[in-house]
């Protein structure tokens, strides 16, 4: 694709030429900007205030004329609703076909529109990141901040295009009313989905869609895999050959996940009957179950270095060690020895690929899909972590074969090993290997790459610097004002923890900080929940297992509840900083104080902390995948590995909490694990309000 300027001219509407924002001419500006600020004629306070000018200068030149064909528009579709009554009291055929063309007309001019609105969009946003690209300064922070939540705003017209919802829902319910419908007294508004949509209502949904990044169910949902990608890119930009792209190698690659979440989770129910039987305390299983994500928080990195090279092989390596896992696990039984026990469970902690899972879908599927295949990711996941107890409660059976004991605490281990035998013989017949780029293809496609890939390396790492450049003029070539090394510095991936780290804004810190309180929290209510009921209420590993497949159920509920209502009405950070106090309302009315400890509240505080805890994770995750530096969005150190480590890192501490907790007695343990969950989630609180207006 060439450089922006040029698409952007290449694209114009002609009769709207004079109407879209100026490019070329601010481009020019923020190189004279530069050479005035070097040569000392001029003053940083001065650059500012000048930029901000022309640029709502600019901002208005083009929402004026929107709102001015926004109003043609109407004017259009109200004649056309008078000859509309005229023809359904006498109805014609031949007028009915042309009523509907007409209506057709109105919305190709209004995708017309849309596009126009695209366009200027994206060329503010590119020429805010030149800007602080150029200064290192966050000004498109301060720009964007100050004029979108001011009420006379006009950058929400170009964002949000207001007032476009009215006339789509014009011209789809007309279109609608005149469908050969008799005999039926429905309109749109009686039927949410309509069997027969018009294409082209169905462009211009799309397009508002793209324009306004989404908050539907299925967007939402994708970005929690933190599968980040260029915002500006397009399915014409994407380098992935639809040729290569295989459909049965997708599928085994979600089967790991969904496999793996149920092998994470099967245990839980029976954890502290089984460390019983061997011989140690009831709280032991805080080890059992957290052995596994202490072996994640190394396994990570190394398959994500891995699937820098290979897919299949660490898909391979996966099952191989999951199966010997799950087998030295259904052995320790009989074996009496808690010490295979926990090598069976570090073992399948090594064979933990989702960092290979979300690096297949960032990097071997079409961007056309990619969306629903991180859903399906996240859903995966979701599903595993409901089956998995529900499996274990289902599995209350016990007898011998041979010398071997099969029971509610072996079964688990027997039936994983089984499954993931299953799954590799699966995956060596129908996995296929992608093929990989050469060394000189990719750097090919580095070079043809523009400034749509990523000019943010500054902006993203939060530090403002003096508005003063110490160095001389960089060459404008084409679209961009930096050489080419500057250039290929700001594309390049992290290459260490400390590298990715330091690509982390504030805000973005805080994010993960919260991330990892609510990973605690969620681990303690889970991985205890069979202590705790047992010890409380008396509670089976059946009664434990319905609770915990109760509460993985509402994931995906929870998430189309917020992906499809909650975030269209409040902002992000809102939702953010109202779900951490319900979490810390949840924490706080689980602990065991004056009162005796009863169902009701175990159950109901239990759901509130979850779910709340959720819809936490849903919104934090989905900002992620938007504020995190672009630069982590590909290596090893990408930002999918940062957040699979904190999450990983906030099991094992929790994990360990509940064994440490056992040692003051089962009658203190509940309390004893709240109290640090309580002071994390109040830490979290205390940093989202001191970073809140720049999480966004």
């Amino acid at each position: 694709m060439v450089a922006f300027g040029k698409y952007l001219q290449r694209k114009q509407t002609e009769e709207w030429r004079g109407y879209y924002i100026n490019y070329k001419l601010m481009k020019q500006k923020v190189k004279q900007y530069a050479e005035q600020i070097s040569g000392g004629s001029q003053h940083p306070r001065h650059v500012l205030k000048d930029f901000s000018r022309m640029l709502d200068t600019q901002i208005e030149k083009t929402v004026l004329f929107m709102l001015e064909q926004q109003g043609l528009l109407a004017g259009r579709l109200s004649t056309l609703r008078e000859t509309h009554d005229a023809v359904l009291e006498q109805p014609d055929i031949s007028k009915i076909v042309e009523l509907r063309e007409s209506y057709r007309d109105v919305g190709r001019d209004l995708l017309q529109l849309l596009k126009f609105v695209e366009l200027n969009a994206i060329g503010l946003r590119k020429i805010l990141k030149k800007f602080d690209k150029r200064f290192g300064y966050r000004f498109a922070d301060y720009y964007v901040k100050t004029r979108a939540n001011h009420p006379y705003s006009q950058l929400q017209q170009v964002f949000k295009h207001v007032g476009v919802g009215a006339v789509v829902g014009a011209i789809s319910r007309n279109l609608h009313e005149l469908q050969e419908n008799e005999g039926s007294f429905y309109s749109i508004y009686d039927q949410p989905v309509l069997p027969l949509q018009d294409p082209v209502v169905d462009a211009i949904k799309t397009a508002v869609d793209k324009l306004t990044n989404s908050t539907s169910f299925l967007n939402f949902l994708a970005q929690h895999a933190l599968i980040m990608q260029d915002d500006l890119q397009t399915p014409s930009e994407d380098t992935i050959d639809e040729r290569t792209y295989h459909f049965n190698s997708l599928l085994l690659n979600l089967g790991n996940t969904f496999l793996y979440m149920i092998n994470t989770y099967i245990i839980v129910p029976t954890a502290d009957d089984y460390s019983m039987s061997l011989g140690a305390a009831a709280t032991v299983c805080g080890v059992v179950i957290g052995s596994m994500a202490v072996a994640q928080v190394f396994s990570s990195v190394y398959f994500s270095a891995w699937s820098n090279k290979s897919y299949f092989k660490p898909l391979v390596f996966s099952s191989v060690a999951l199966f010997i896992g799950n087998l030295m696990y259904a052995l320790a039984y009989d074996a009496n020895s808690i010490a295979l026990l926990l090598l069976g469970r570090v073992c399948c902690g090594l064979g933990s690929a989702r960092a290979v899972n979300r690096r297949y879908i960032s990097d071997c599927v079409p961007l056309r899909i990619r969306m629903q295949a991180s859903a399906g990711f996240v859903s995966a996941s979701a599903l595993g972590m409901a089956c998995g107890p529900a499996l274990a409660g289902l599995l209350q059976i016990k007898f011998k074969f041979y010398k071997l004991t099969f029971n509610q605490s072996t079964l688990p281990g027997w039936v994983m090993a089984v499954a993931w035998l299953f799954y590799l013989v699966w995956l060596c017949i129908s996995f296929k290997e992608p093929l990989r780029d050469t060394e000189e293809a990719e750097e090919q496609q580095r070079s043809n790459r523009n400034e749509t890939t990523s000019m943010t390396d500054r902006v993203e790492e939060g530090i403002r610097k003096p508005l003063l450049i110490t160095s001389g003029i960089l060459p404008d070539e084409e679209d961009c004002d930096e050489s080419e090394e500057s250039l290929e510095e700001s594309r390049r991936p992290a290459n260490s923890f400390a590298d990715a780290y330091r690509l982390l804004t504030p805000s973005v810190k805080v994010q993960l900080l919260i991330y990892f309180m609510l990973k605690y929290a969620m681990e303690i209510l889970l991985s205890e929940s069979s202590v705790v009921t047992s010890y409380y209420f008396g509670w089976t590993t059946s009664s434990v297992a319905i609770f915990l497949a109760c509460l993985g159920l509402t994931v995906l509920p929870i998430n189309i509840l917020v992906g499809s209502y909650i975030s269209n009405m409040f902002e992000d950070r809102q939702i953010l900083l109202t779900s951490e106090i319900i979490v810390f309302v949840g924490i706080l009315f689980s602990f065991n104080l004056f009162v005796p400890y009863t169902v009701p509240q175990y159950v109901i505080s239990g759901l509130v902390m979850f779910v709340a805890a959720e819809v936490l994770e849903g919104v934090n995750l989905s900002l992620l995948s938007r504020v995190m530096s672009s630069r982590l969005s590909k290596g090893t150190y990408n930002g999918g590995l940062l957040s699979t480590e904190a999450g990983t890192l906030a099991r094992v501490v929790a994990d360990a909490t509940i064994t440490l907790g056992g040692y003051l007695g089962r009658n203190h343990l509940l309390n004893a694990t709240l109290l640090p969950s309580l002071v994390i989630c109040i830490g979290s609180i205390v940093a989202t309000c001191c970073t809140y207006n720049s999480l966004y």
